[in-house]
């Protein structure tokens, strides 16, 4: 069996001659300067051929305008079929389109939103339907409630992953600084099922995790036999007794011991009279 050989026409003479009239119909849709060298000839089809043209816009580096010229057959004049800016090969692209669902990261979801579930999701599973031969028995149970599907083991094993290797795991700072783990702490309450060996929720008020669900092996301060600390030291005043009082013998300064006695130095007799009584 031989392969079918793709029949490639040769390139329009007139086409290939209009230059000037795929230039004119790029700086039509373009900003003016923003045409620059012609690239080349491509071409389409019989009669039908692509000129190329560098975009000099900033935005648009490594981009191309592609001018689509073409003639009837048996005709002389060739007339343009379409105008476009294509990218280059080392134009800059956007990143391939990723639905929403995909995109979509734990804490996005905001008041009013609505996160429909697929109904092949996998983390899902009939209600009905038991899965292993250590079916949760609360999966049974739940049946009675109306609830159509139920955790999957592919959904309950992706959430245990999650929060094993979560902030609420055991390989965190508060984890191994906590005096003891959560399995052994008054506050743990365990999760129903066959994860109730290994996921409770915290119900300590001051903890925090709060409310959320940690790992038997987690742990953090609050943990419900933590060692209490000495007491502290009170600090106690000063007694004073105003009571009793002691008495103390009055010494002279060294400044009075040492000043001469200027009274006893002046002989009084051999003063002279200043002429008054």
């Amino acid at each position: 069996m031989s392969r079918t050989r793709t029949r490639v026409p040769p390139a329009d003479p007139a086409c290939l001659a209009a230059l000037d009239l795929a230039r004119a119909a790029a700086e039509e849709i373009a900003r003016p300067g923003e045409v620059g060298d012609h690239l080349g000839f491509e071409v389409e089809a019989d009669r039908t051929g692509t000129h190329s043209f560098v975009c000099l816009d900033r935005a648009y580096r490594g981009w191309r305008w592609a001018i689509t010229v073409t003639r009837a057959s048996r005709a002389k004049v060739v007339t343009v079929s379409e105008t476009v800016l294509q990218p280059g090969p080392d134009a800059l692209l956007p990143p391939e389109w990723v639905p929403w669902s995909e995109r979509l990261r734990p804490g996005d979801l905001g008041v009013g939103d609505l996160l429909p579930t697929s109904a092949d999701d996998d983390r899902l599973a009939p209600g009905f339907t038991e899965t292993a031969e250590d079916t949760d028995r609360q999966m049974i149970f739940e049946l009675g409630l109306g609830r159509a599907r139920v955790l999957s083991p592919s959904g309950r094993d992706r959430a245990v992953r999650r929060w094993h290797s979560g902030e609420s795991g055991p390989h965190t700072p508060i984890a191994h600084a906590a005096p003891a783990q959560c399995s052994t702490c008054g506050f743990y309450w365990p999760l129903a099922g066959v994860l109730r060996l290994g996921f409770g929720v915290c119900a300590n008020e001051y903890a925090p995790d709060d409310g959320r669900v940690v790992s038997a092996d987690h742990g953090c301060g609050a943990h419900s036999e933590a060692p209490a600390g000495p007491p502290p030291i009170e600090q106690t005043l000063p007694i004073l007794d105003d009571l009793g009082f002691d008495l103390m013998e009055d010494k002279p300064d060294q400044e009075e011991e040492a000043a001469p006695d200027l009274a006893g130095s002046v002989d009084e007799s051999a003063s002279e009279p200043l002429g008054h009584s």
